[in-house]
């Protein structure tokens, strides 16, 4: 396994993400678009999630395919995000076909990033607008860092972001991350190591390595205002996968943020992972290569969060440092 040509997402063929990022409110909204409607499904782990339309994602639901995912800043408020990106698909024709009307399928998650030092104090909700120009701005490339739904992210002692890693599989299988790290938990060691780092694919963020110096009796390092956490994500393939198989792959991945975030799936953070398969390549070997996916996608997860911390720049009235003001040596 090796990363795809952008180290992206959007390696899956068939993605592009888009962000639209308020420097004032210190907030954003993401948006991962298929060319076509895929397969999607999600598993929550977390205890406190916000989340919209994520019950039609059951394998025993009706609909199998979505138009949209959207991750946002906002808490409660960002789920309006998800609303502009339907009105937008809507007018492109978009939408599952119901007696002639059509209804854009977008399941959207969100984090609170309320308490980040922006100003929160807007008269109208700004983030059906965040999510309109978050769609009209999707492609292939995409910024990471402190833009779109990881414009005001937060660990417990850094500055969060937002991240992406891929993976070729040597079946020719693709499998990319997207997250929005803004964790209770804390994603380095004390000396700026990630703990992601055993799982570094040259220096992709920052090539120090795994943590060397651990006390796992000490007490987590977490942030210390409550309900003001989650980790949203999406892990996508080019995998022809039924829902079912798609909810696996979802539960696989939060194997990723155990490995990144210590600690992970906390009752105050909302954890979660959606899951998109576009279905543009069979499984050959349908228990080796879900076996093989699920790793991927956990791997590519843990990469994309510290990707995510490492890309992530200041900008006045920040509560907590940058990696990169922290440790870095530039």
């Amino acid at each position: 396994m090796q990363p795809g040509k952008l180290n992206l997402i959007t390696d899956v063929v068939g993605l592009r993400v888009g962000n639209a990022t308020d420097d004032g409110v210190k907030t954003g909204a993401t948006v991962l678009l298929g060319d076509a409607p895929f397969v999607a499904a999600v598993h929550v782990m977390g205890g406190a999630p916000g989340t919209r339309e994520t019950d039609l994602l059951a394998p025993d639901k009706t609909v199998q395919e979505v138009d949209a995912l959207v991750l946002a800043g906002g808490s409660a408020f960002g789920l309006d995000a998800a609303s502009g990106v339907a009105d937008a698909l809507r007018a492109e024709g978009r939408g599952f076909e119901v007696g002639g009307q059509r209804v854009p399928i977008v399941p959207g998650a969100i984090v609170f990033d309320l308490l980040n030092g922006g100003n929160k104090d807007w008269a109208e909700n700004t983030y059906k607008r965040l999510g309109r120009d978050a769609l009209a701005a999707a492609g292939e490339v995409f910024g990471l860092g402190s833009v779109g739904a990881g414009a005001g992210a937060t660990t417990a002692d850094l500055k969060g972001g937002l991240g992406s890693a891929s993976l070729m599989l040597d079946s020719g299988l693709t499998v990319g991350a997207l997250v929005v790290v803004n964790a209770v938990g804390s994603v380095t060691g004390p000396e700026g190591q990630f703990w992601a780092g055993v799982w570094e694919f040259g220096a992709e963020f920052g090539g120090l390595g795994p943590v060397t110096r651990f006390d796992p009796g000490a007490v987590p390092v977490t942030k210390l205002t409550p309900r003001s956490a989650t980790t949203i994500a999406i892990v996508a393939t080019d995998a022809a996968l039924t829902q079912a198989q798609a909810t696996r792959l979802a539960v696989a991945a939060h194997d990723g943020m155990a490995r990144a975030i210590h600690p992970s799936h906390t009752p105050l953070d909302g954890d979660l992972v959606f899951a998109a398969a576009t279905g543009a390549r069979p499984l050959a070997n349908p228990d080796l290569d879900m076996l093989l996916l699920g790793h991927a996608a956990a791997t590519c997860l843990a990469r994309a969060i510290a990707r995510g911390v490492h890309s992530a720049t200041p900008a006045p009235g920040d509560p907590l440092a940058t990696w990169q003001q922290r440790f870095g040596t530039d």
